[in-house]
């Protein structure tokens, strides 16, 4: 059963019904609240248990058929922006994770392998919370996703937080520094003393 404050949106009442600005307020609230802590929460884990960032192991998993992607196609998978891929690849080669090289028909492209290293700890990382809104954005009517995406970047507009390209979840620069301090050197698990 869905939270109390999201069970008017989730009966399919909150469309067309005198529902006041406060419940809507509150009910958009609390969901924001739910998706942020769970790509807080997968994030953290990640970091604690693998030493790479949720991010990170995102671009991991798409790696994973085992095919060499351009950070064109990893951006086209992961819904983001070329320029953010090719950071979090660049953090991920640095580690021994992923390979890169030229394209072999095009020079101008890098293409992107996961490493016997990077394969070992696909092994044993969790999916993680990015691919799992990624499917639930997928699976939503066209009308729901169209107003979801209206919806949320009306209110990145109103609350001024378009100024950049946004990176993954969690890859900012404070926290990939925090997540390279304590990654170990080869594998094992990240201790928080």
């Amino acid at each position: 059963m869905p939270a109390p404050a999201l069970r008017y949106i989730s009966n399919g009442n909150y469309m067309g019904t005198n529902v006041s600005k406060a419940a809507e307020i509150r009910a958009t609230m609390d969901a924001l609240r739910c998706l942020v802590q769970g790509l807080r929460v997968s994030a953290r884990a990640v970091e604690q248990r693998h030493g790479i960032s949720g991010a990170q192991l995102f671009i991991l998993h798409q790696l994973a058929g085992g095919e060499a992607l351009s950070v064109g196609a990893l951006a086209e998978r992961t819904f983001t922006h070329q320029s953010s891929v090719s950071v979090v690849v660049s953090r991920l080669a640095k580690r021994g994770l992923v390979s890169r090289r030229n394209g072999a028909d095009d020079a101008r492209r890098t293409d992107v392998t996961l490493t016997a290293r990077g394969r070992a700890l696909l092994g044993r990382a969790p999916e993680v919370a990015q691919a799992r809104l990624i499917a639930g954005l997928q699976r939503l009517r066209p009308s729901e996703r169209r107003a979801v995406a209206r919806g949320l970047t009306a209110l990145v507009q109103q609350v001024g937080l378009r100024a950049r390209t946004p990176s993954l979840f969690f890859e900012d620069r404070d926290v990939v520094a925090r997540y390279s301090r304590r990654a170990p050197q080869r594998g094992g698990i990240v201790r928080h003393d």
